[in-house]
């Protein structure tokens, strides 16, 4: 079997469809096609079939797209052994972050691999619904992810590898003057009530807004809905609402007072998500060892 058309089957499993995959693959949707059909006369059973307007894998295709990723892990062990020869192995590896675990981490992170001969690192911010963080793996070699603390792990199964880095507390964000600025922690019952602004459904930090509503036995009252947690702030600041602000990327700001949440565990785990034929590249564990190395000094600053 031809190890670019495993590829290709894989894409489309887990890109959801043809177009996507070729996005990925850079291809064009017809060259996936003529690929994904290339493999599935050679196997004799069909791998793909039409849902809506949609393509999804049939249950061959699925355990061929399972087989995919060993082959895909064989020949980046291979290359890797290779690499072990070289002085300085080389090579880009793309990372991608959520915008506040961006700004928390990829600075540092920058710095550190600029001592690091021959291992270029290219970031993007990619803040997406939760889960839409394992897709961008087709992309990425590292992506930065976050989940509500106690909450469910990644999908993706074994083709997924997932480095825990660190957590995070989610503190209530409220305006200096704010008669809760002065306390040392509140408890849910405290904000009953108040206007909140929450970022949008399916991202992680609404989760915990959910359990802290549970907690106090009454729904929030969202007011607005904001995904950039620098607006946020200003909103905050301005007495537009209270929020939740993750403690590590904000605590050291002086526009709005962060107090810790008490009587319901308010954090987010921020974990490092990779397809493991990726892990095995030489280049990539190298930055993943200084992303863990950087989020361990966060984690007990």
């Amino acid at each position: 079997m031809d190890a670019r058309a495993l590829e290709t089957l894989r894409t489309v499993g887990t890109q959801g469809g043809v177009t996507a995959a070729a996005a990925v693959l850079h291809l064009t949707p017809s060259a996936v096609s003529q690929q994904v059909a290339l493999l599935q006369r050679e196997v004799g059973v069909p791998l793909t079939e039409r849902v809506g307007r949609g393509l999804r894998l049939t249950p061959a295709g699925e355990a061929l797209a399972e087989a995919a990723v060993d082959v895909a892990v064989a020949l980046e062990r291979a290359r890797a052994a290779c690499d072990e020869f070289l002085e300085r192995p080389q090579g880009v590896v793309r990372v991608s972050a959520f915008q506040s675990g961006a700004q928390l981490l990829l600075p540092a992170l920058l710095t550190r691999m600029e001592a690091i001969e021959g291992i270029t690192l290219e970031c993007t911010d990619e803040d997406v619904a939760q889960d839409d963080f394992v897709a961008l793996t087709d992309r990425m070699d590292v992506v930065v992810a976050h989940r509500p603390d106690d909450g469910l792990g990644w999908a993706g199964g074994r083709a997924v590898q997932v480095v825990p880095l660190l957590r995070e507390p989610l503190d209530v964000a409220v305006p200096l003057d704010h008669p809760l600025a002065g306390r040392s922690e509140v408890r849910p019952d405290d904000l009953r009530d108040l206007p909140w602004i929450a970022v949008r459904e399916g991202f992680p930090v609404a989760t915990v807004l959910g359990a802290v509503a549970a907690r106090s036995g009454s729904a929030p009252r969202i007011v607005h809905r904001v995904n950039d947690f620098h607006v946020v702030e200003a909103l905050v600041e301005a007495g537009h609402g209270v929020s939740l602000l993750p403690r590590y990327t904000f605590g050291g700001g002086a526009r709005v007072r962060l107090v810790p949440l008490a009587g319901v565990r308010a954090g987010r785990r921020i974990d490092a998500l990779l397809r493991r034929d990726r892990a095995e590249r030489l280049v990539v564990r190298r930055v993943l060892d200084e992303l863990r190395a950087l989020a361990g000094e966060i984690d007990t600053a």
